[in-house]
């Protein structure tokens, strides 16, 4: 029925000029192909549970995980307060706001991280904490297939280093935050 409607407004509007092509007669009483292919298909049954991401490490990665974690904070234990492997199996790592340039430079010039690309800079608000402002950092490592995030804190009033001299690219992530957020970056 559309269809028919449709036919009849473009072809009045555009009747007598030049180049124009007809439309292919339709039948009033026929229905557009995707009506009629609507209608014969079964449409597939939506799935009533929640989907669950099932563990894609085995238990020997998931150690390495772990023991890297480690690792991170025995060599930087001035900077990294804590360590945990979140729930989609990447390394987190919680910093001391000061540790932000010695920490992103040990992971991305140690041998065994290399994680050389930073893929992005978050900010997060919490405004019920004294340090309201968490400065998320997702680092790549194309080496060794592998993430880890870095995350720090800071008020309104305290700037964090940048992380420019560390990852050139980190300029614009930084200006994003500064922009949502207000976080104050120095240097």
């Amino acid at each position: 029925m559309s269809f028919s409607l449709l036919r009849s407004v473009v072809s009045k509007s555009l009747q007598g000029k030049a180049g124009f092509i007809k439309l292919p007669c339709v039948p009033q009483g026929s229905q557009p192909l995707i009506m009629r292919l609507k209608q014969t298909e079964a449409a597939p049954k939506e799935e009533t549970r929640p989907t669950v991401r099932k563990s894609s490490l085995d238990a020997v990665a998931h150690s390495q995980l772990k023991d890297f974690g480690k690792y991170v904070a025995e060599c930087m234990p001035k900077y990294v307060q804590k360590v945990q492997i979140t729930s989609g199996e990447e390394l987190e790592i919680l910093i001391a706001p000061e540790g932000v340039i010695p920490v992103l430079q040990f992971l991305k010039d140690n041998h065994n991280s290399q994680f050389t690309n930073i893929v992005d800079i978050a900010g997060v608000d919490v405004p019920s904490r004294a340090y309201r402002f968490e400065v998320v950092y997702n680092l790549l490592s194309l080496r060794y297939n592998s993430r880890i995030r870095v995350k720090t804190y800071t008020d309104e009033l305290t700037p964090l280093d940048s992380s420019c001299e560390v990852f050139k690219g980190s300029n614009w992530y930084e200006r994003e935050v500064w922009d949502m957020y207000g976080v104050f970056f120095q240097n």
